[in-house]
C-alpha cells in the first residue's frame, strides 16, 4: 500500500497509529504484540517504568521544539507550515516466506519530509518499535540537520518493523532487498531522488545489499553507486564514514568545553582533559565518541575520562578514580558480543541507573526519549551531549535547565554522519576517490620546496627522515574527509552559538531558528511551483516572505 498525502492525511494516519500504539502498550500479559515496549524501554529502570502520559510522543516532541523557534523566527505562518509538514509518506507491507513454509507480513516505511532540496536523505532502521510517527519525526530531524550544516539534501527516513534477533542473515537480506525493490519501483530511491543510509539495526552490509538491488533494477544508471551511502569501502563507500557521527559529536563538545564562557556556564574549567564522561550506548556513535574522549584513545590526547558505559543488557562503572580503558572494552565487546562480564570494571545490572551517576558530561548515544520527565531530576551531569536523535524529551529539558544542566542538541551534534554521507555521495557522483589526482602532485611540490630549503638554508644537509616524510606526505581520502568534517562542524557550532547569544535562547532553539531561516530562504528564492491552474494556493505570495 502506497500513501502519498498532504499534512492532514498524514496527521490522521499518525493519530490512528498513536492510538493503537497506546492500546498495546497496556496489553497484559507480555506478548508478541507488547514486546516493543520492553525493547524500547531497555534503558528504563523498573522504578521508572510508569505510564508516559507526561511525555509527548517523539513526533510531537519534534514539533514542540520547532514551534518554540518558529514563534520567534519572523517567518510567515504559511511558510512555517510548509517547512514543518511531512511531504510524502510511503507504507508498504510485503510477504516473507519463512523456512517452515509459513508466510509473514513485513511492515515498512519511507518518509520524505522535505523536497526543498533534492535528493532526500536519511537512514533506514530495523527494529520492532518502528512506526509511522517515529519515521516522520526522524525525517523531520534530517531536514533540519542538513539545513544546519549546509548539506544540500531534504530530510527522509525509512524503517522496517522486525525483531532482528528472530531472523537469519539470509532472511534479513531477503527483507532488505524486497524493501529496496519497493522503494525503487515507487520512485522513492535513486541518486537524485532519495538516498538511504545506515541507522539503528542497519550498517554497511545492509547498504551493500540495497546498492546491489538498485543497480540490478537500474543497470543503465551511471551514478547507481550514489543510491545509498554508508556502504563498505569495497562497494563505493568512503574512509571515515563509520566514525563520522561520533567525531562530529566530539568536535562540537570540544568547541564547547574549550570556550571559557561556555565551560564556565556549567561550572567547569576549559578543556576536555580531566572531565568525566558517562556514555549511554556503545554502538557506532557511542564507541566513536568514547574513543575520542578517552585519555588513551583521544585524538591529540584530549584527556577525557570515560567512567561509565551502558548498553541494553548491562552497564560498567569505573570506581578506581581513573577511567575505563575504552580500547580494551571495545576489543572485549567485539570478541564476546556484549560489554557484560568485562573484568576491569564494576558490573551494573540495571544500566538505567548509570544515567544518575555524577559526572561532568553525559552522552546519550542510543535511542530517542531516554531522558524524560520521570528521570530528568535525577540527572547529575553538568552537560548533556545528545549524540542520539531526540534523547531528551521537552519536559525533561525544562527540568534539566531549571537545575542548571545545559544540553548540546542532537540537531547539531550528530550531523557528522550526514556530512560524511554527503562526501560519499559526491565521491560516487564523481566516480573517483578524493586525493587520487592530487596526492602525488602535492607530494612532488612539497618535496621540491623542501629540497630547495635544504640546499639554501641547511647547506645541503638533509633533515631527519621521519620529519621529512611527515612534511612531504600528501593528503589521503581520509584526510580530506576529516578536514571537511572539522570545517563543517566547527562552522555550524560557531553559527549556533552566535544565534543563541544574539537571540537569548538555548542552543536547541538556536539550531531550529537557523534551519528555519535557511529553508525559508530557499523557498523565497526558488518559489513554490504551481500547476498553471493553481492560482488560489495559500503560498502564492511566497516572494513576500521576510
Amino acid at each position: 500500500m502506497s500513501v502519498s498525502t498532504n499534512l492532514m492525511a498524514v496527521a490522521a494516519m499518525a493519530g490512528l497509529l498513536r492510538q493503537a500504539n497506546r492500546c498495546w502498550r497496556h496489553a497484559s500479559p507480555l506478548s508478541v504484540a507488547s514486546r516493543p515496549v520492553a525493547w524500547f524501554r531497555r534503558f528504563t529502570s523498573a522504578a521508572e517504568a510508569k505510564d508516559d502520559a507526561d511525555d509527548p510522543p517523539f513526533l510531537e516532541s519534534v514539533d514542540i521544539f520547532f514551534d518554540r523557534a518558529a514563534a520567534i523566527s519572523q517567518v510567515s505562518s504559511d511558510i512555517l507550515a510548509q517547512i514543518k509538514a511531512c511531504s510524502t509518506v510511503l507504507m508498504v507491507q510485503f510477504p516473507l516466506k519463512l523456512p517452515n513454509g509459513s508466510i509473514e507480513l513485513v511492515e515498512t516505511y519511507r518518509a520524505q519530509h522535505s523536497h526543498h532540496r533534492l535528493p532526500s536523505k536519511g537512514g533506514v532502521r530495523m527494529a520492532l518499535t518502528v512506526d509511522l510517527e517515529e519515521i516522520m519525526a526522524l525525517a523531520a530531524l534530517m531536514t533540519f540537520k542538513c539545513a544546519l550544516v549546509d548539506v544540500p539534501f531534504g530530510g527522509a527516513k525509512g524503517g522496517i518493523k522486525i525483531d532482528l534477533s528472530t531472523y537469519s542473515r539470509h532472511e534479513k537480506e531477503a527483507i532488505v532487498r524486497r524493501y529496496t525493490m519497493e522503494l525503487v519501483k515507487r520512485k522513492f530511491m535513486g541518486p537524485g531522488i532519495d538516498v538511504p543510509a545506515p541507522d539503528y539495526g542497519t550498517g554497511p552490509q545492509e547498504m551493500a545489499w540495497m546498492k546491489d538491488t538498485y543497480t540490478s533494477l537500474r543497470p543503465s544508471d551511471l551514478n547507481s553507486l550514489a543510491c545509498v551511502t554508508g556502504k563498505p569501502l569495497e562497494e563505493g563507500g568512503i574512509r571515515g564514514r563509520l566514525e563520522a557521527t561520533g567525531m562530529g559529536v566530539f568536535i562540537c563538545l570540544r568547541e564547547f568545553l574549550n570556550s571559557q564562557e561556555h565551560a564556565a556556564s556549567v561550572g567547569l574549567q576549559p578543556g576536555v582533559r580531566g572531565k568525566s564522561f558517562v556514555i549511554q550506548g556503545f554502538g557506532n556513535v557511542g564507541r566513536a565518541t568514547a574513543d575520542l574522549t578517552s585519555s588513551m584513545q583521544a585524538v591529540a590526547a584530549a584527556g577525557g575520562r570515560v567512567v561509565g558505559v551502558m548498553e541494553y543488557d548491562g552497564g560498567l562503572l569505573d570506581d578506581t578514580g581513573t577511567a575505563l580503558d575504552v580500547a580494551a572494552l571495545r576489543s572485549y565487546q567485539q570478541r564476546h558480543g556484549t560489554i557484560v562480564g568485562y573484568p576491569h570494571a564494576t558490573q551494573v545490572q540495571d544500566p538505567a541507573t548509570l544515567l544518575h551517576v555524577p559526572c561532568d558530561v553525559l552522552i546519550p548515544a542510543a535511542l530517542e526519549g531516554q531522558i524524560h520527565s520521570r528521570n530528568a531530576a535525577h540527572i547529575k551531569a553538568r552537560l548533556v551531549v545528545e549524540a542520539a536523535n531526540g534523547p531528551v524529551m521537552p519536559p525533561a529539558e525544562a527540568i534539566l535547565e531549571a537545575q542548571g544542566t545545559r544540553m548540546l542538541p542532537d540537531l547539531l551534534l550528530n550531523a557528522g554522519g550526514v556530512t560524511v554521507s554527503y562526501f560519499e555521495w559526491l565521491k560516487n557522483l564523481n566516480h573517483m576517490r578524493f586525493g587520487r589526482m592530487s596526492r602525488h602532485m602535492e607530494e612532488a611540490g612539497k618535496l621540491a620546496l623542501l629540497e630547495a630549503l635544504e640546499r639554501e638554508l641547511l647547506l645541503g644537509e638533509r633533515i631527519h627522515s621521519d620529519v621529512r616524510e611527515q612534511i612531504i606526505r600528501g593528503n589521503t581520502e581520509r584526510d580530506f574527509v576529516y578536514s571537511g568534517l572539522e570545517e563543517t562542524m566547527v562552522q555550524a557550532w560557531q553559527t549556533v552559538a552566535r544565534v543563541a547569544k544574539d537571540k537569548g535562547c538555548n542552543l536547541r532553539t538556536a539550531c531550529y531558528l537557523f534551519t528555519i531561516k535557511n529553508i525559508a530562504t530557499s523557498y523565497r528564492l526558488s518559489g513554490i511551483f504551481h500547476e498553471p491552474w493553481c492560482t488560489s494556493c495559500s503560498l502564492h505570495n511566497v516572494y513576500a516572505l521576510e
